[in-house]
């Protein structure tokens, strides 16, 4: 009894701490190397919001193994502060002492609107074992010393004073010493010269009068106040508290945009040239003034203004002082290369603000160009000064020009001396590589042990040619090798230079590092000829090296390729039970394996969903390749393990055996494999089949069926159908879905499901595609000039992989809305993501230029396939539809997955179409979770062109 009363006990207790708010799963640990200076812990931490004052994790296994579970309550009771978890682990034999760091601002990632202006960021820091961290005083930043006992790993747990935190470092103590005392003195220096500066400026504005003195001194001192707030010395000198410091760093960003205003008017004397500048001026200047204002208020709109408008006041003046020069204002010109370098500068913070430039010497570094930007004004101030402001208009050279061009363009240079037979290339290139000084400067020849072998030849033969020829244009790429062994892409562009004697002395031209353009043209390349899942060859890829094998039996009787369709039964039905990323799993799973079985000279691809083709060139004698494909339908027949469950499947097997009697096309030989394998899906599945010719008389196939189908379109026999897409918020039709049907003579109506497979394979789909488009866009002008609503009606029209890697499908698109006048955007072009992502690099520009025509781009049945979201946001698609199988979730009370896929269109700027709706609770549910549109039965079947237009109260006798 007791020790049952114990076990219940102990279940209780498990049951109360699992309730407790906590995480489960264990962290993982940092090691921390004593030679190391320092570890940036942001990507190691784990960030936790806690719906009370109390946290329980699981701390990061020891040495031995276990892991354990502790309790944290922050320091204030019924508070709910965030929390960031982190393990370090010292597996030497000494104590480490290390110091933790969190900056309390930085400007790098603080953002543009509602900037992060600084604060402190850790409450305080609790460890699993050992000595407490403490805290050191710092007016910059939260630091904390670590203490690590030696072979042990320790767990902590930190409380945020504030939602962000840029930055944590773990430091070595006389390194992170070492930093800070380099910057003190970096920005000591910095200080200093801006102080200065200020104090000479002001003298000068004593001295002289003029108003563009003051202006410059006004900025000086701005700059300088900007560089002692962000250097902290305005905050060591007076201590104040941290929501005062906000407010200083963004009255200090105001009045820097302020002051370089005012200085950009008074320099170019605006007032002169038209009294809108010195109204515009004026009431910039008010608004700045109440942004200093607004800095008190609320500090973060305040500076996110302020940096806005600096970047404002820095483009508009450039654009100014561009146009003012053009028309010889001497100001303007002396002007240009100090705003040049401010819009370099405005480019930089940019960059580091929005955290594109990471790295902590870039701020001190902004500081620094701060402050030489208005020396540069100074100086050119001064020449005002005591020049009276003439300057001389200077004409370039045609070399110097060349020169200057070649420095902007960031070219290599390159000079062949042909008579001495040396080189001469820029640093750049060798430094790039990583070779020593002067590697690559000498005999010609020399440049070959370098090159990549396979560009030997073509680099040897074009320096002999235009020798020889003493003529034309060196343009040819080819690759270098590094110092890693790594080769570089490089374009040269070069032509001869012909001496007095009609011989050339010299090659002289350009190197130009095209490493990235040779890097996305070959991804390109592969991306076009491989399926984006599995890497397999894809369908167009296996066709090529199908008419190569059969091209190469018909020479060499040795040879006898097969082909194997390797189709996995009730695929579709397993994805639904397992989920789709299951399925992609699996598909992975399968590839792999098959790709175990083959040789080298066999190939395996990937021809549709859950379809595989092998060419077999390793096996001749038809009893070895029956076992070859018996192996093949047992590696599918082996379990898959996924999430610790096993999933079954089998396959039917299509052969097409070759026959060297019968030159067959490659398109038939794949064609007899399906046939096969269709066969055997239809005797129950799981099953291999070899083609016979009297398959083919087999009508279930519908094979027979595409001589009939050549001729529907001449015979009227197509039809066009719309299914309506209501809008959910007041139940209107806001459009139509077109959908082909085939009235056959002798089977009545054919479903696209019957006769589009028959149409791709044969090449009819292009027609057919063609026709239901102009179709649907006839009707939709006709409902548009009939109706005059907002947002007008639109129409969606399905497109195949067929459509998309067409060339004309661009001309087709511009002559059909050209000649229909559509609306733009209202013939919305439908493709699912699969198709896609089967070449995404590729289909980005086609749908870009598709959206360009004036076409609606609809990405259909999201969600079913594989496909990667940062590529979704490449593409530019307006609309969503969303796969039916989504809405079938409502009925469970999980719509998790749909509530995201809306949320998630809404953020990209893309409407929501919802497949599937059969009730009017259904209906009332996806509206209620933010759909826009949706389709099913409980809005009506497909229809008629007459029976649509009668829908939307367009005239029946129009049609």
């Amino acid at each position: 009894m007791r020790i049952v009363s114990f076990a219940i006990s102990f279940f209780l207790a498990a049951l109360m701490w699992l309730a407790l708010p906590g995480i489960g799963q264990a962290v993982e640990s940092v090691r921390v190397d004593p030679a190391t200076k320092a570890i940036d812990l942001v990507p190691m931490v784990e960030r936790y919001r806690s719906d009370g004052d109390e946290i329980r994790i699981s701390t990061a296994p020891g040495r031995d193994g276990i892991v354990r579970r502790i309790a944290v309550k922050a320091r204030e009771s019924g508070t709910r502060p965030d929390w960031i978890v982190f393990a370090l682990t010292n597996d030497t034999d000494e104590q480490v002492d290390r110091l933790l760091v969190a900056p309390h601002f930085r400007l790098t990632g603080s953002g543009v609107i509602w900037p992060d202006l600084g604060s402190t960021r850790i409450e305080a820091i609790t460890a699993s074992q050992g000595i407490r961290p403490e805290r050191d005083d710092s007016p910059d930043a939260d630091i904390f010393l670590v203490t690590l006992d030696p072979g042990t790993t320790v767990t902590f747990v930190a409380e945020l004073r504030s939602a962000e935190l840029p930055q944590l470092q773990l430091w070595n103590a006389d390194a992170y010493k070492d930093r800070v005392n380099g910057l003190t003195l970096y920005k000591g220096i910095i200080i200093g010269i801006a102080g200065l500066l200020a104090l000479f400026l002001t003298i000068v504005f004593v001295v002289k009068g003029a108003l563009i003195f003051p202006a410059a001194a006004a900025l000086a001192w701005a700059v300088l106040a900007y560089a002692c707030i962000d250097f902290g010395f305005f905050q060591r000198i007076f201590p104040i508290t941290e929501k005062a410091e906000q407010v200083y760093r963004a009255g200090a960003e105001a009045v820097l945009a302020a002051t370089l205003l005012v200085f950009l008017f008074a320099y170019l004397n605006l007032n002169r040239w038209h009294v809108r500048y010195s109204h515009v001026t004026a009431f910039w200047l008010v608004f700045l003034g109440a942004l200093v204002g607004l800095a008190v208020i609320d500090p973060p709109v305040a500076s996110g203004v302020a940096r806005i408008s600096i970047a404002a006041v820095a483009g508009i003046g450039f654009i100014l002082v561009l146009h003012l020069a053009t028309h010889g204002y001497d100001r303007a010109i002396m002007l240009v290369p100090t705003w040049l370098l401010l819009i370099a500068w405005v480019t930089a913070a940019s960059f580091t603000v929005t955290g594109q430039l990471l790295s902590d010497l870039v701020p001190p570094a902004l500081i620094g160009g701060l402050v030489l930007i208005v020396m540069l004004i100074g100086f050119t101030v001064m020449q005002h000064a005591f020049a009276g402001g003439a300057f001389a208009v200077g004409q370039a050279s045609d070399t110097e020009r060349r020169a200057l061009a070649l420095s902007g363009a960031g070219d290599i240079v390159f000079d062949w001396d042909v008579t001495s037979d040396k080189i001469y290339v820029s640093p750049e290139v060798e430094h790039q590589l990583g070779l020593r000084r002067g590697a690559l400067e000498g005999a010609a020849s020399d440049w070959l042990d370098l090159i990549h072998p396979f560009d030997k030849d073509r680099y040897r033969t074009s320096l002999d040619a235009v020798i020889e020829q003493r003529r034309g244009r060196l343009s040819q790429d080819f690759r270098l090798r590094g110092s890693s062994g790594a080769h570089h892409w490089f374009r040269l562009k070069a032509r001869p230079v012909i001496g007095t004697d009609g011989e050339v002395i010299r090659v002289v031209g350009t190197l130009s590092d095209v490493t990235e353009a040779k890097t996305a043209e070959e991804r390109l390349l592969h991306d076009a000829v491989h399926d984006n899942l599995t890497s397999l060859p894809n369908r167009q890829l296996f066709y090529d090296r199908l008419e190569t094998a059969l091209t190469f039996a018909s020479q060499d009787d040795s040879l006898r390729p097969t082909v194997l369709v390797v189709d996995i039964d009730q695929f579709k039905t397993t994805n639904d039970a397992v989920g789709y990323a299951a399925g992609d799993s699996i598909l992975l799973t399968l590839s792999r394996r098959l790709n175990r079985l083959l040789r080298p000279q066999d190939t395996l691809a990937r021809v549709s969903g859950d379809e595989f083709a092998i060419i077999l060139l390793s096996e001749r004698e038809p009893d070895r390749i029956i076992s070859f494909a018996d192996m093949v339908r047992r590696a599918v027949t082996t379990p898959i393990t996924y999430a610790e469950r096993e999933i079954f499947l089998t396959a039917s097997i299509g052969l097409a055996l070759h026959d060297p009697q019968i030159a067959a096309r490659r398109e038939e030989v794949l064609r007899n494999s399906e046939i096969a394998m269709s066969h055997a899906k239809r005797h129950g599945g799981d099953r291999i089949e070899v083609f016979r010719p009297n398959m083919r008389s087999d009508r279930s196939d519908h094979f027979t069926m595409e001589n009939d189908l050549r001729q529907a379109l001449d015979r009227n026999e197509i039809r066009v159908l719309f299914k309506p897409i209501v809008r959910l918020e007041d139940r209107t039709i806001a459009g139509f879905e077109s959908m082909l049907r085939w009235d056959h003579p002798r089977l009545g109506r054919v479903g696209p499901e019957d006769f589009m497979s028959i149409a791709e394979e044969s090449g009819l789909i292009v027609n057919l595609g063609f026709f239901l488009l102009e179709q649907t866009a006839r009707e939709l002008a006709a409902w548009q000039n009939a109706l005059e609503v907002e947002p007008p009606i639109f129409a969606s029209v399905n497109m195949s992989s067929h459509h998309l890697l067409r060339h004309d499908l661009l001309q087709d698109v511009k002559a059909v809305i050209a000649r229909t006048g559509v609306l733009p955007g209202s013939l919305k072009l439908e493709m699912n993501e699969s198709l896609v992502m089967e070449n995404p690099e590729y289909s980005a520009q086609i749908l870009t230029r598709l959206r360009d025509l004036g076409a609606g781009l609809s990405l259909d049945d999201f969600g079913t396939g594989y496909s990667a979201l940062s590529y979704l946001l490449r593409f530019p698609f307006d609309t969503i539809k969303i796969d039916e199988s989504f809405v079938r979730q409502m009925a469970d009370n999980k719509p998790v997955i749909l509530r995201s896929i809306i949320k998630m269109a809404h953020e990209l700027g893309m409407e929501t179409v919802a497949e599937g709706a059969e009730t009017e609770s259904e209906a009332i549910e996806l509206y209620q979770l933010g759909c826009e549109y949706a389709q099913g039965p409980v809005f009506g079947e497909p229809m008629s062109m007459l029976q649509a237009r009668q829908l939307v109260g367009a005239a029946p006798e129009a049609a």
